[in-house]
């Protein structure tokens, strides 16, 4: 599989004071165009104001920085208006229309993932705007849009020539904004940073799974996601998708070093990952981290809204565990004592390994 997969960095498409759009090409990080994935970060200064919106990809998004709001209208229901923070992930179905809005001082980040399977260019987001320069009603003629929303058309004139933004704005600081409320966050958001531990290994790291049991709309969505945090110097066992999904990885915070191994025991990635990074993992390809002294965090989704299957290459749970000691010692043409000295080795449940004493 002739394909790099090397881990690139977000560049801006658009913005201005209020903030800005970033997103990852498909030209150069072609396993994107390959698994049908698209990525993209949204960045809004304080006052920033993302303009209501659509996409044309189901997507999860999750805050990277800061704090801020977000209206979502689901197709044919009432507006949902949430306070999300550093950690919240929420799940953005086809048809989904959002706003996003930063009212404090620090930079409010959300980074978005999702499927392209269905949208106009395979691997990117297309949005289509409800307001502004590139709204969809500047594209109709007056005599449509005053129709339609039974207006005169000096009305419509205004409505939809007056907002001279593109995709992002910043507001006026005494400008006020719906206020969140609290019950509009059940079942649209999950902190991922705040919610129970599905893998805890003491000086190895820890593992919460984003799925449909704890935010069942990521069901819709048709994706599956986790947040995992790498302890310094530690190991994540060398492992493979076995339910055939992709791993799309955006690296949150630290560094450390990455390896994929694939077809024909090719070694198709050695490289170093830093914050900012997104690479992905193609099916079957077996990957392992070590986290550098400082550790690692990375935001993944699985091209599945379950929980993913993985089968490990390293612990007890491994497939090495469950082989006989015959088939190994055949299979690595080693003696009983070597077998019986690799079988010893990693007897715990653990998927991290901290780092050697």
């Amino acid at each position: 599989m002739e394909v790099d997969l090397s881990p690139k960095l977000a560049k801006k498409v658009y913005g201005g004071n209020g903030g800005s759009y970033h997103a990852w090409s498909p030209s150069e990080l072609p396993m994107l165009r390959e698994g049908n994935i698209g990525a993209a970060k949204l960045a809004l200064e304080k006052n920033g104001f993302a303009l209501p919106r659509y996409s044309d990809s189901a997507k999860v998004a999750y805050v990277l920085q800061g704090n801020g709001v977000a209206g979502i209208v689901l197709p044919e229901s009432e507006e949902k208006v949430l306070a999300i923070k550093k950690g919240d992930a929420i799940a953005l179905p086809f048809g989904v229309v959002t706003w996003w809005y930063n009212e404090e001082d620090t930079e409010f980040i959300v980074l978005f993932l999702g499927d392209t399977s269905k949208a106009h260019k395979s691997g990117e987001f297309t949005e289509f705007f409800l307001t502004g320069s590139n709204g969809i009603f500047s594209g109709f003629s007056t005599e449509f849009v005053s129709r339609a929303w039974d207006l005169d058309e000096n009305v419509v004139k205004t409505l939809v020539g007056k907002q001279s933004g593109n995709g992002i704005v910043k507001l006026d600081g005494n400008f006020k904004m719906p206020e969140p409320k609290k019950e509009h966050r059940l079942g649209m958001a999950l902190n991922c940073e705040e919610a129970p531990l599905d893998v805890d290994i003491k000086k190895g790291g820890r593992v919460v799974v984003l799925n449909t049991n704890n935010l069942p709309l990521v069901g819709e969505v048709g994706l599956g996601a986790d947040l995992v945090r790498l302890d310094g110097s530690a190991m994540c066992s060398p492992g493979f998708s076995c339910d055939s999904a992709l791993q799309v990885t955006y690296i949150v915070r630290g560094s450390g070093r990455v390896q994929v191994v694939g077809v024909d025991g090719r070694r198709v990635l050695e490289t170093t990952l830093k914050a900012g990074n997104l690479f992905i993992v193609p099916r079957f390809f077996v990957v392992s981290k070590i986290a550098s002294p400082e550790g690692m965090e990375w935001f993944s989704i699985i091209t599945t809204p379950n929980s993913p299957i993985f089968t490990h290459l390293a612990g007890r749970t491994s497939v090495w565990k469950a082989l006989s000691p015959s088939v190994l010692q055949a299979s690595f043409d080693v003696d009983a004592d070597t077998e019986k000295l690799f079988s010893s080795k990693r007897t715990s449940d653990a998927i991290f390994f901290p780092p050697p004493n």
